[in-house]
């Protein structure tokens, strides 16, 4: 059975190390910088086996919460994680007050666009890059009730 629950920084820190996508390794210190004390949420998704994937957020504005960084595990892939990390971060922000979810990927992560798109984002913005795979597509969620 697969847990979603607040996780540290070092367990992303251990993610990101088995995903070959991310062209750049983190560490606690350079994912602590981009956080700089504002409100966010670090999420993990684990099970018996060990930790499957994570989600890391933080506040733009009163109203606008950035779902920042996230990753599964290539071995957890297929198997809804992604989707419960994003389930469990919009219930977060709702509940925090936030009206919406702002996100960016990239056109070489087609599961995260479908994923985006199936949960209801919509596209906000179009940002070309020289390499097409690296262009940055932004969307943007309503959660206002």
């Amino acid at each position: 059975m697969m847990l979603i629950r607040e996780g540290s920084l070092s367990e992303v820190v251990q993610l990101v190390e088995k995903i070959h996508e991310f062209a750049q390794q983190e560490t606690e210190q350079s994912l602590q910088a981009r956080l700089n004390n504002k409100t966010g949420l670090v999420l993990v998704a684990e099970n018996d086996s060990g930790l499957l994937g994570f989600k890391i957020g933080y506040e733009l504005d009163d109203e606008t919460f950035y779902s920042w960084f996230g990753g599964v595990a290539p071995t957890a892939r297929g198997h809804g994680v992604a989707q419960r990390l994003l389930e469990v971060q919009e219930t977060w922000a709702l509940e925090q007050g936030y009206q919406c979810i702002k996100v960016k990927s990239r056109n070489q992560f087609p599961a995260m666009l479908r994923l985006l798109i199936r949960n209801n984002y919509l596209i906000e913005e179009y940002e070309k890059k020289d390499q097409i795979l690296e262009s940055r597509i932004h969307f943007v969620k309503s959660i206002k009730k």
